[in-house]
C-alpha cells in the first residue's frame, strides 16, 4: 500500500512525530539533542494548563450549564463547539506525547483541588474531566492505568461527598463521559469494569434532566467495546455479569422511559452476541426477552377489543421497539426470539390491517414489526431458513394488505422489507417477485405518479426496490406480462427527473444497471429491449443533463450517457436502431446517434452553431472508453451554455468526493500513527466473540 504523506501539524516540529504511547524518543532525534521541544518547555507547559482549564465540551456530554447557572439537558449540538473540540483535543493529544508526566501532573493537581474544594466549580470539573477524557491512547498502558485508578477513584468519592442534585449530576457526566472514552483500560482491568457499570445502573435511577441519557449512552458503548468480559465468569466471580445483569434487569430499568429501556436492551444484546455457546446464548435471549414475551403473547391471545386502548397500543409498540433494539445487536443470534413471537406477531399485523387499518398507533406496530423483520433478515445468516420459514408467511400477511388499503395506510416500510429480502435471498427471491410486484407496482404508482412530492417515503422504497430486483432478480423482469415491463422502464425514466436526489439517483442508476442486464441477455431481447427504449431513454438523459435544475444528478448521469454512447458504436445491438423512415438503410446506429444528438441540442439551444455541437458529439465518441475524459468533456460543454450561468459546484462532485475521501484517508493514517490522535470509537473493535 502507498505510504500517505503526513502533515502533523506545526507541533510535530517540536518531536512529536517520533513519540508515541508513553514519550517513547525515537533513536534519530537524540543525534540533536537537545530538542526544540526542551526549549520550549516553559510555553508548552502553559499551553497545556490553559488547554486543560479552558477545554471545549465533547459531543457525548448531554449535561450543561445554562445561561441562568441550572443544570440542564442539552438537546442541540452546536457544529461551531464540536469543531472546537476536535481541534482542542489534537492540541492536547500531541502536547501530552511532547510530556506526558508534565500532563499528568497538571491533571492530577486539578484534580486533587476539585476533591478539597480548593477549585470545586461546576465549570472546573466540566473542562478538566472533558480534557482527560480526550486523551485516551496518547498514554502507554501502564501510565494509563495509574493515572485513571486514581482519576475514577477520585470521582466516585465526589459522588458521595458532593450534597445537591445539581453538584451530583456535574459529577456523574463527568465519570460518564471518562469512562466511555477509555475502553482499553476497562477491558483490561475487570473489577474497575464492573465498578464502573455498577455505577450507570445507579445513575439510570437519577431523576436529573439527562443522567438517565448519558448513563443509557455510555452503558452502550461500554457494552460494544467489552462485550465479551461480560459473559465470561471472571476471577472471583460465580457467573458472568451479564446473567446477573439480564436477571435484576426490571429493577435496574425501572425508572427509564421507553426510549432508555430500548437502548438498555441494545446494550445487553452486544453482551449476549459474544457468547458463543449457543446453549448459554440461547438462555440469556429467553431471560432477556422475558418480560416483553409475556405481554405480547398474553395480549395476541386476548380480546382482540383490547387493540383499540390507547395504553395497550402504546405498550405493544414499545415491546416491538425492545425487540427491534435487541435483534439490532443480537443478530443473526436472534432467532429463537424471532420464532418464538413470530405467528403471534403476524396475527397481531392481520388483526389490525383488517379492522383497523387507519388507526395511528396501530400503524405504529404495524411498521415495528416489519422493522424487526426487516432488521432479522439484514443481519442473519441461514438464508434457507428465511426463506423456507419467514418468507411465506410474511408476504401473505403483508402484500394483500397493502394492494387493497387506502393510500394514507399503507406502509413503506413494506417496500424496505421486501427490498432487504430480495437483496439478502437474492435468487431465492425470483419467483416471487412476480407476486410482489402484482401487489406493490400499481398500488405505489398510482400514489406517486400524480407529482414529485407526495409520499415521500413511498416514492423513495418503491424505485429502491425496482433497482434492487434489477439487480438480484433480472430474470423475473423479463417474465412480466403485457405492459409490465415497460411500466417498469417508463417509472425509472420518470424517477431520473424528480427533483428528491435519492429518488433520481435510483433511477438513473436502475437504467444504467438494466442496460447492462439486457446487454449480456440473449441478442434477441437485448436487441428488442433496444429498438424499443434507447431513444426514449436517451431523450430523457439529454433532457436532464441539460437542464440546470438536475445539477445534482450530473454524476449518474453521465454515466449513463457513455453508457449509451457505447452501446451505439460497439457490436452488442445488432440491428438498426431507427426505422427506414427515419434514416437510409446501412446507416450505423452511431451514426444516427450522432445525428439525434445534434438535432436535439441545435433545437434546444438555437444560440450553439452546428460545428460546435458536432465537435461536441465526435468528442464524446472519442472519450467513451475513458469515463473520466468523458465527464470533463460534457462539463466543459454544459459550462459554455447560459442556462448553467452561476454555481456548478454540483458538476464538479466527484472531485470533491475524492478530495474529501482522500483527506479522511490521509486523516486517518495520520491518526494511526499518533496515539490518541483517533478516538476508541475510530478504532477497529478487537472484542471478538468467546
Amino acid at each position: 500500500m502507498q505510504q500517505v504523506p503526513i502533515d502533523v501539524s506545526p507541533l510535530a516540529s517540536l518531536g512529536v512525530s517520533g513519540l508515541m504511547n508513553g514519550g517513547a524518543t525515537h533513536p534519530n532525534v537524540l543525534a540533536n539533542y537537545p530538542l526544540r521541544k526542551h526549549k520550549y518547555n516553559e510555553i508548552l507547559l502553559f499551553l497545556r494548563q490553559v488547554i486543560i482549564e479552558k477545554m471545549a465540551k465533547p459531543e457525548e456530554v448531554l449535561i450543561v450549564e445554562n445561561d441562568e447557572g441550572e443544570i440542564v439537558r442539552e438537546f442541540v449540538k452546536e457544529s461551531d463547539t464540536i469543531q472546537l473540540y476536535k481541534d482542542t483535543r489534537e492540541c492536547l493529544v500531541l502536547l501530552t506525547h511532547l510530556d506526558v508526566a508534565d500532563t499528568e501532573h497538571i491533571m492530577s493537581e486539578k484534580l486533587a483541588r476539585q476533591v478539597d474544594g480548593t477549585e470545586w466549580s461546576w465549570a472546573n470539573c466540566n473542562t478538566l474531566c472533558w480534557a482527560i477524557g480526550s486523551i485516551s491512547g496518547a498514554m502507554n498502558e501502564e501510565t494509563e492505568k495509574r493515572f485513571l485508578v486514581t482519576v475514577i477513584k477520585d470521582l466516585l468519592g465526589l459522588t458521595e461527598m458532593k450534597r445537591g442534585k445539581d453538584n451530583k449530576a456535574v459529577v456523574a457526566s463527568n465519570i460518564m463521559y471518562i469512562v466511555g472514552q477509555y475502553p482499553r483500560f476497562l477491558k483490561a482491568h475487570w473489577k474497575f469494569l464492573k465498578t464502573v457499570v455498577n455505577k450507570l445502573f445507579e445513575f439510570m435511577h437519577e431523576t436529573h434532566e439527562g443522567v438517565q441519557d448519558m448513563a443509557c449512552d455510555t452503558f452502550i458503548k461500554i457494552a460494544n467495546k467489552c462485550r465479551r468480559h461480560f459473559v465470561l465468569t471472571q476471577p472471583g466471580e460465580t457467573e458472568p455479569f451479564i446473567d446477573e445483569i439480564v436477571r435484576t434487569m426490571r429493577k435496574i430499568t425501572c425508572d427509564l422511559s421507553p426510549l432508555q429501556v430500548h437502548t438498555f436492551y441494545e446494550a445487553c444484546g452486544y453482551m449476549i452476541s459474544a457468547q458463543g455457546q449457543k446453549a448459554a446464548q440461547d438462555r440469556l435471549i429467553t431471560q432477556l426477552m422475558e418480560a416483553p414475551n409475556e405481554a405480547i403473547i398474553s395480549m395476541a391471545n386476548n380480546d382482540p377489543q383490547i387493540l383499540q386502548e390507547s395504553d395497550t397500543i402504546k405498550v405493544i409498540g414499545n415491546i416491538m421497539k425492545t425487540n427491534v433494539s435487541a435483534c439490532t445487536s443480537i443478530g443473526t443470534y436472534f432467532y429463537p426470539q424471532i420464532q418464538r413471537i413470530y405467528k403471534d406477531m403476524l396475527l397481531m399485523y392481520r388483526e389490525i390491517a383488517t379492522k383497523y387499518p387507519q388507526v395511528r398507533g396501530l400503524r405504529t406496530i404495524k411498521k415495528e414489526i416489519l422493522k424487526l423483520v426487516n432488521t432479522y433478515v439484514e443481519k442473519a445468516a441461514d438464508l434457507e431458513m428465511i426463506n423456507d420459514t419467514l418468507v411465506p408467511d410474511l408476504l401473505g400477511a403483508v402484500l394483500v394488505d397493502y394492494r387493497d388499503n387506502v393510500p394514507d395506510a399503507r406502509e413503506a416500510e413494506v417496500l424496505n422489507v421486501m427490498s432487504t429480502l430480495i437483496n439478502k435471498l437474492q435468487g431465492m427471491m425470483t419467483s416471487k417477485v412476480i407476486a410482489i410486484l402484482d401487489h406493490v407496482f400499481m398500488s405505489t404508482l398510482d400514489m406517486i405518479k400524480s407529482d414529485f412530492s407526495n409520499y415521500p417515503e413511498h416514492r423513495v422504497e418503491f424505485f429502491k426496490l425496482l433497482r434492487v430486483i434489477n439487480l438480484k432478480c433480472f430474470p423475473a423482469l423479463l417474465e412480466l406480462q403485457g405492459d409490465g415491463f415497460k411500466s417498469v422502464v417508463d417509472s425509472c425514466m420518470w424517477a431520473s427527473k424528480h427533483d428528491n436526489r435519492v429518488v433520481e439517483g435510483e433511477g438513473l442508476n436502475m437504467l444504467l444497471e438494466l442496460m447492462s442486464n439486457i446487454a449480456e441477455s440473449n441478442p434477441n431481447t437485448c436487441n428488442a429491449f433496444f429498438q424499443q427504449f434507447f431513444f426514449s431513454i436517451m431523450e430523457d438523459v439529454l433532457f436532464v443533463l441539460t437542464d440546470s435544475d438536475h445539477k445534482a444528478g450530473f454524476k449518474y448521469q453521465v454515466m449513463l450517457l457513455s453508457r449509451m454512447f457505447w452501446l451505439a458504436q460497439s457490436n452488442k445491438i445488432t440491428v438498426p436502431l431507427y426505422t427506414p423512415d427515419q434514416a437510409p438503410i446501412g446507416t450505423t446506429n452511431k451514426d444516427y446517434l450522432a445525428q439525434y444528438v445534434q438535432k436535439t441540442l441545435e433545437t434546444a439551444f438555437p444560440n450553439l452553431s452546428s460545428a460546435q455541437v458536432s465537435s461536441f458529439i465526435q468528442r464524446l465518441f472519442d472519450k467513451v472508453d475513458d469515463q473520466n475524459q468523458f465527464r470533463i468533456t460534457v462539463r466543459d460543454f454544459l459550462i459554455q451554455l447560459k442556462e448553467f450561468a452561476g454555481d456548478n459546484a454540483e458538476l464538479f462532485s466527484d472531485e470533491r468526493e475524492k478530495e474529501i475521501q482522500d483527506a479522511k484517508l490521509q486523516n486517518l493514517q495520520r491518526g494511526k500513527q499518533i496515539g490518541g490522535l483517533l478516538k476508541p470509537e475510530e478504532l477497529g473493535d478487537d472484542d471478538d466473540v468467546i
